[in-house]
């Protein structure tokens, strides 16, 4: 079974994230053929970057980056739910990427972000960068949430049919791109 992380990347106090990673887990428990979780990086508790050595070379001298390191590990690929925070992703999710290197390549991923003037757009740029510098292959369809049309009060969330058939679509091309990956991660 192919498994897929639903990554939640923001650990603001009185964040909307949890409710859009929901929604995303919901969906994808329909009918996409792989197994979903959400993983909240807010339950790793990853201070700013700490480990002595490079993660390149996988040798992580403290329990929160293993346990973290594990978690990535077992995944195939990854839905990735961002806000945008001042044009790019919150430091929490690149803190949290950046702690782990062969974890994350040769897998796929999807992004779904949110934000107030160009609904994330910016963000998903910027995390598109991010990935391919660590051969994360992202998918072409992304969706971008409006805090102002798709929350009400900026605070809940209230998707539309339109933006879960744009879902469906993203789940489908990441859980084919996570397993024609599958025998990279092998090698």
């Amino acid at each position: 079974m192919t498994r897929m992380g639903i990554i939640l990347g923001t650990t603001r106090p009185g964040r909307v994230g949890p409710q859009v990673a929901a929604w995303v887990h919901q969906v994808a428990q329909e009918d996409t053929g792989a197994e979903f979780e959400v993983v909240d990086i807010a339950d790793y508790d990853l201070p700013l970057f700490d480990e002595p050595r490079s993660p390149l070379l996988g040798d992580y001298a403290h329990e929160h980056t293993r346990k973290w390191s594990a978690k990535i590990a077992e995944l195939d690929g990854f839905v990735f739910v961002t806000p945008e925070y001042n044009r790019s992703i919150p430091s929490s999710l690149k803190n949290a990427i950046d702690y782990l290197y062969a974890e994350w390549t040769g897998k796929a991923a999807g992004i779904v972000a949110y934000g107030s003037n160009v609904s994330g757009a910016r963000a998903v740029e910027h995390l598109r960068l991010i990935a391919a510098g660590l051969h994360i292959a992202t998918v072409r369809t992304q969706l971008n949430l409006s805090l102002v049309t798709d929350f009400e009060s900026f605070t809940t969330f209230t998707p539309s049919d339109r933006h879960a058939a744009a879902l469906r679509q993203l789940l489908t091309e990441v859980t084919a791109w996570a397993r024609a990956l599958a025998p990279l991660r092998a090698a």
